[in-house]
């Protein structure tokens, strides 16, 4: 398939999947979100037993992991950054999560960094904070478009400090990556209603952002994860533990892939 009609599919199954969404809450978990995300939503792998990996004896961030389209677009190599969300903690497996299957929407080669428990002030499970774990980085990656998710891990953390971390975060990739087009992804509700930190992180990087002339989304103004679709998006089991489930990754990946589509398109 054509890049541009992978992109306009991507951006019109935005709103088919949230409908779809709701459908699944109010009938059945094993319907298909949309055919256009059939290969995303293969039957689900056995929930994990284990919602934490024991206690890590290193201090370096995860290796970032590659994953290439089938249908490889390479005009266009994407470098995802973040947190669980990113790791792809509760789905089925990596191929399920939501780097993967923007990969796959946009036919674009993909490259994912992910550790859990990670924030731009907090740090994850291997000891690396948004800003430790950037210098990590390889810069012979070369990413053309970078995502920066997150972190709803935040939250417990002073926030008058998150300013200066984004900041220092965003300055470093851009200095790296000068030629990349670095798109910063808000956080996303794992309950709801929203908590009133998410929100106090998401206005402190969207305002951030927009004075440094970076593209923002808001995924909370964006309404990705409703009252109407949360019980089929979230994992609410011990094993997944408040993340995406398959259903959840396949509706984030639609919703990003079709906000990068008309962003990268427009520059």
């Amino acid at each position: 398939m054509p890049r541009l009609a992978r992109i306009v599919t991507a951006t019109v199954l935005a709103a088919a999947v949230t409908t779809a969404l709701a459908s699944c809450a109010a009938e059945s978990q094993g319907s298909r979100i949309d055919n256009g995300l059939s290969s995303a939503l293969e039957s689900r792998s056995p929930a994990p037993t284990e919602t934490r990996s024991p206690a890590p004896t290193e201090t370096r961030s995860p290796a970032p992991t590659e994953t290439r389209s089938p249908e490889q677009d390479d005009s266009h190599r994407m470098l995802i950054f973040g947190d669980s969300w990113t790791v792809g903690l509760a789905a089925s497996d990596s191929a399920h999560a939501y780097p993967a299957v923007t990969g796959d929407l946009l036919g674009w080669d993909t490259i994912v960094a992910g550790e859990s428990g990670s924030g731009y002030l907090r740090s994850g499970e291997l000891g690396g904070s948004y800003p430790l774990r950037v210098l990590e980085l390889d810069a012979g990656v070369s990413p053309d478009v970078i995502v920066l998710q997150g972190s709803i891990n935040d939250r417990f953390e002073n926030l008058s400090y998150l300013p200066r971390a984004a900041t220092t975060v965003w300055d470093h990739l851009m200095d790296l990556y000068p030629d990349a087009h670095l798109v910063v992804l808000g956080p996303a509700p794992h309950v709801l209603p929203v908590p009133a930190e998410i929100t106090d992180i998401d206005s402190t990087l969207s305002a951030l952002a927009d004075a440094q002339g970076l593209d923002y989304i808001s995924p909370l103004d964006e309404e990705w994860i409703t009252a109407e679709n949360f019980d089929v998006v979230i994992d609410t089991s011990p094993a997944g533990a408040h993340h995406p489930s398959d259903q959840g990754h396949a509706l984030l990946a639609t919703r990003l892939a079709g906000d990068l589509a008309q962003l990268v398109t427009e520059k």
